[in-house]
């Protein structure tokens, strides 16, 4: 967790603050990473940076899309640039690649498509919510610094099927920041909810009954929203597999607007004594 004088939620603005070093190929970004005493960096971050900094480079549009591999474990201590290459940029779409290096080499590169908002047919598809859970169901989860609710513990031993709904929102924040928050919290419970059918193992197990590692990880955006009004993040895992597992999920806003979509492919392996 980050030294008691950093509040969690400050931390994680100041990551979002990228500013700008000037290249001759292409704008390149750099921030702060957060101080949360762990070993490498949460892949949230840098989904989160991966935003930021298509926003950055392309001021006058919203990311519609953003595909994230991870090749290598980012280390905490280093900083990470992240480099932006236009591939197209138009009136309506812009696509853009974005390589997050250390000093070390590449810790994770991104695709990422962005247009401007236009005025057409509007039309989902989706199952009635629940209404909101009160607050007899919040939750402490260390890597989302604000208010979460939920009737699923992934910390259960117990066997359950692999879904999950969480209830989330933020303290106050800017529209514009909404889409890399939510992009942090989309990388922090899909192992856990892939885990859910195994009986005696959860999340909490990591690093003891299993290890894990996310190798992509992908977030659609499909309408503007706010991070600090009520969101349902109702996700599940199909499938665990040859030591993968793969889950999916969508973000809905309390009155049933379906404003994002995501999936997420991990390493996930058990150890011999879990097996």
């Amino acid at each position: 967790m980050p030294p008691a004088s950093i509040e969690p939620w400050d931390d994680l603005l100041a990551c979002l603050d990228l500013h700008l070093d000037d290249d001759d190929v292409g704008p390149v970004y750099e921030g702060p990473n957060q101080r949360l005493g762990y070993h490498r960096l949460f892949g949230g971050q840098l989904l989160a940076q991966f935003v930021r900094a298509a926003l950055l480079a392309s001021p006058d549009k919203a990311v519609k899309s953003l595909h994230a591999l991870f090749p290598r474990a980012g280390h905490p201590g280093e900083p990470v640039r992240y480099e932006v290459e236009r591939h197209h940029e138009g009136g309506t779409f812009a696509t853009l690649a974005i390589v997050a290096r250390q000093p070390k080499g590449v810790v994770a590169t991104a695709s990422v498509s962005l247009n401007a908002m236009e005025e057409g047919p509007d039309h989902q598809s989706a199952s009635a919510l629940p209404p909101v859970l009160g607050p007899e169901h919040r939750l402490e989860l260390d890597l989302l610094p604000w208010e979460t609710r939920s009737a699923v513990d992934l910390d259960s031993p117990d066997a359950a099927p692999p879904e999950l709904d969480l209830w989330m929102r933020t303290p106050p924040a800017d529209a514009e920041l909404a889409s890399a928050l939510t992009a942090y919290a989309t990388d922090l419970t899909l192992i856990g909810t892939a885990l859910r059918p195994l009986k005696g193992i959860g999340q909490r197990d990591a690093g003891r009954a299993f290890t894990s590692a996310v190798t992509s990880h992908t977030v659609w955006f499909h309408r503007p929203f706010r991070a600090d009004e009520w969101l349902l993040l109702r996700q599940h895992s199909p499938i665990l597999a040859h030591g993968r597992c793969f889950g999916r999920g969508d973000v809905f806003t309390e009155d049933g607007s379906l404003v994002a979509s995501y999936a997420q492919e991990a390493l996930l392996r058990l150890t011999r004594e879990a097996e």
